[in-house]
């Protein structure tokens, strides 16, 4: 599984497993596919997932080397690892990702859809290209993994698919119109999607963190951290490994939690 696919831009960055039957009998850790996973919430999660007993499909669209090492982190904990670059705001590449996924030992069980852009700056700046990379890369993608995720989950008998939105998806956000658009259209998805799902025995929530201290937020300045800082009850920024516990709690949490949108902003926006 080498090279660059001509026409979808997946990049695998792993071989593929092939456990013989002795393996594939005796393996029993569930498999999670998790998107972002090159950096901060993502690779937290990625991290946490693998010390839970999950093994792990992880995405990022490039950073190959900083995925590589989040693979390699993963692997030291005990999860089997497959990796791949892939714009998952391309259907095609996303049906790509899931071909390859299927080579894997285990059956799906748990999709994070952590990838995401944000663009700050007047809405009249924004150029009809750039709305709609983030509409496909925000919103979308949980579209078309949740799409390919659900006939692999309904194999399973069950599964649960967890997306990364934001406070700004029911606030909104000045100078973040199309970055709020996207992660409201993804809370509404999340409830419809989740009355479709539960009686097939698949729980659909989200996570709607506020300010986590990631590269996403790295462009403030010292002032403007602290004047957030000063905002946040908490008196803080979040911490990626922060969203990442939720995410395994939702994961180990009863069939019964779904349609969520869980706000973890240390009491800033409630």
């Amino acid at each position: 599984m080498t090279g660059v696919h001509p026409m979808t831009g997946v990049h695998p960055m792993t071989e593929p497993y092939s456990p013989n039957e002795e393996e594939k009998r005796s393996k029993k850790r569930p498999l999670a596919l998790v998107t972002g996973a090159s950096r901060g919430i993502g690779r937290a999660t990625a991290l946490a997932l693998a010390e839970a007993g999950f093994d792990l499909f992880l995405i990022a669209r490039k950073e190959a080397e900083k995925l590589k090492d989040t693979a390699v982190r993963c692997q030291s904990l005990g999860a089997a690892v497959e990796t791949c670059c892939a714009d998952i705001g391309d259907y095609a590449a996303c049906e790509a990702i899931f071909t390859a996924l299927d080579a894997c030992p285990g059956s799906l069980t748990l999709l994070v859809a952590n990838a995401g852009i944000s663009k700050l700056g007047l809405l009249q700046d924004l150029s009809p290209e750039d709305w709609d990379t983030m509409i496909r890369t925000d919103l979308s993608s949980c579209f078309y993994l949740s799409r390919l995720a659900i006939p692999r989950m309904l194999r399973a008998e069950g599964g649960k698919l967890i997306f990364i939105s934001s406070v700004w998806g029911s606030r909104g956000a000045s100078c973040e119109v199309a970055y709020s658009a996207a992660k409201g259209g993804v809370n509404a998805f999340t409830k419809a999607l989740a009355k479709e799902l539960a009686p097939s025995n698949i729980q659909v929530n989200a996570i709607a963190p506020g300010a986590i201290d990631t590269d996403m937020n790295a462009w403030l300045s010292e002032e403007e951290r602290s004047a957030l800082e000063e905002e946040i009850p908490a008196g803080r920024m979040g911490l990626p490994e922060e969203v990442a516990a939720l995410v395994c709690q939702i994961a180990a949490a009863p069939a019964y939690l779904t349609g969520n949108i869980l706000t973890l902003s240390g009491g800033w926006e409630i």
